[in-house]
């Protein structure tokens, strides 16, 4: 798993990467009550707005961690919105882009310089 200093997540199967909020995100917002995802066959270049998550807080902005085509995304958490803030990095996933240049992904941040780089801004 992967991530960006705006908090999002990817984690890549193939040439398919599966998108969400981190689970900092998810505790920073508060209970997420709205979500908008991209229609599939939707392209996003790396660091676009892709989706929209809204908390009882605000609204946020979801940018898409790298370029590609959006394949699937996951209704359920339009319906449970409560799943982001449950399993925010497991079943609360956002969206499936296959990717345009999985070597996009190897410049961000694995899990323990996450970690770290949340220090700073903690």
């Amino acid at each position: 798993m992967r991530f960006t200093k705006d908090h999002e997540y990817v984690r890549v199967e193939g040439a398919v990467a599966t998108v969400g909020i981190s689970d900092y995100a998810q505790q920073q917002l508060g209970d997420v009550v709205f979500v908008e995802l991209p229609k599939v066959g939707a392209k996003f270049d790396k660091g676009a707005a892709a989706a929209v998550v809204e908390s009882v807080k605000a609204a946020s902005d979801i940018y898409s961690p790298a370029s590609g085509e959006v394949v699937a995304v996951n209704d359920v958490v339009q319906k449970e919105t409560t799943l982001i803030n449950e399993d925010a990095q497991g079943r609360g996933w956002l969206f499936q882009l296959k990717l345009a240049d999985p070597s996009e992904v190897d410049g961000l941040m694995d899990e323990a310089a996450y970690a770290e780089y949340l220090k700073t801004i903690a």
